[in-house]
């Protein structure tokens, strides 16, 4: 059911300067004082908790609205941080935290192939599943994965081991795994391998499952500049409600492709036709490897771009999203660099499309590092 926009006519911003244009880097930063606390300190997580994801999704929720964002991103330059790479280089290392806690994980191993990595401390709640897992130690494995997780040889088939690993889910419930929402990932070692079983996507980052997505950036370009559809997401989202995000974007379920994918989530969030989605360009992958207490994300995203009609206006279909706005390319650069108001894995692949377009050049320092840390995670 298509809900009621809150604003669904052409946002175009026509009063910014030709120096917007120029250069992403040269504006500055006047923030209303009841945004500046959660603007620059975003919520703490504490990195020790089982549970600390859902303080993260729930601390997020929007405190700030259009009138907000684009006041900020017009703003001029006081020649502060936020102007430059920098903003982006935060961006990017909020979706990368944790590397030196990966010893607190042992590999989840499933017929002699990691597919994921499990805290000791989670390890412990799913013991008692005798049925469903094993734990070899180190010397009873050879020595090549060391102590790990594996499930149990009774488990043969697909569907066994993705049914027995249904219930274990069910029976920690929404305390230990938040946000579950019965859709189904497919586990594997590596992109278009064997599938072992399916999980649950909100357990995912528990079992430290390589989950794989894709996110669409829908511009527009008139008289010459290009402008992004941004939507904001429903305020009844479960996870990160209030937040900017793309057009388009959606996990890859099991049994289908990225594009099929791409074409189903444009009907469902933007009312895109498949007249339309079907000229979706692929243009690459971002992926980043994020550790948040017994949280292990790892996570490869499949970028797309699709150029829109100019008299295009997107619909939401699935009440995921809130409203949309068109805003010009080199505002949405300002708004990534100097706010939190993007669920953050969508920084990167915005990122990655003002690289694509020009928008960021070699001549700006940081240039080549900005450029490799898009794929700070595993890409396989």
């Amino acid at each position: 059911m298509a809900m009621a926009m809150a604003c669904n006519h052409h946002y175009c911003y026509r009063i910014f300067s030709h120096k917007f244009l120029s250069s992403i880097c040269n504006s500055p930063l006047v923030v209303p004082k009841r945004l500046q606390y959660s603007l620059f300190h975003p919520s703490t997580r504490n990195s020790t908790q089982h549970n600390s994801s859902a303080t993260a999704v729930s601390a997020s929720s929007s405190s700030f609205t259009w009138e907000d964002v684009l006041q900020i991103a017009q703003s001029q330059d006081n020649g502060s941080s936020s102007s430059g790479l920098h903003g982006f280089f935060e961006k990017i290392d909020t979706c990368n935290r944790g590397s030196n806690m990966q010893r607190e994980f042992i590999p989840f191993v499933m017929e002699d192939q990691v597919v994921g990595y499990v805290h000791k401390g989670f390890a412990d709640l799913l013991r008692k599943n005798r049925e469903v897992f094993i734990f070899p130690e180190n010397n009873m494995s050879n020595g090549r994965f060391g102590d790990h997780i594996t499930l149990h040889p009774a488990l043969k088939t697909l569907d066994d081991r993705t049914r027995a690993l249904g219930d274990v889910v069910k029976c920690l419930g929404e305390e230990l795994i938040p946000g579950i929402r019965n859709e189904l990932y497919p586990v594997t070692s590596s992109f278009g391998n064997e599938v072992f079983f399916s999980l649950e996507r909100a357990a995912a980052p528990y079992f430290g499952i390589k989950a794989y997505g894709v996110h669409m950036n829908g511009y527009v370009e008139r008289e010459g500049q290009k402008y992004l559809w941004i939507g904001k997401r429903s305020e009844a989202k479960p996870t990160y409600p209030g937040m900017l995000d793309h057009l388009v974007a959606g996990g890859l379920p099991h049994g289908i492709s990225c594009g099929e994918n791409v074409v189903k989530e444009c009907e469902e969030e933007a009312g895109i036709p498949s007249s339309i989605s079907t000229e979706a360009i692929p243009v690459g992958v971002v992926s980043y490897m994020d550790i948040d207490g017994y949280r292990y994300k790892r996570d490869v995203l499949f970028c797309y771009d699709l150029k829109l009609p100019q008299d295009f206006t997107p619909k939401n279909q699935d009440g995921e999203v809130g409203s949309f706005k068109l805003i010009p390319v080199p505002l949405v650069a300002n708004i990534i660099r100097r706010t939190h108001f993007f669920k953050s894995n969508c920084n990167l692949v915005i990122i990655d499309f003002l690289f694509r377009h020009g928008y960021i050049r070699p001549e700006d320092f940081g240039y080549l590092e900005l450029l490799q840390r898009l794929r700070s995670g595993d890409c396989s």
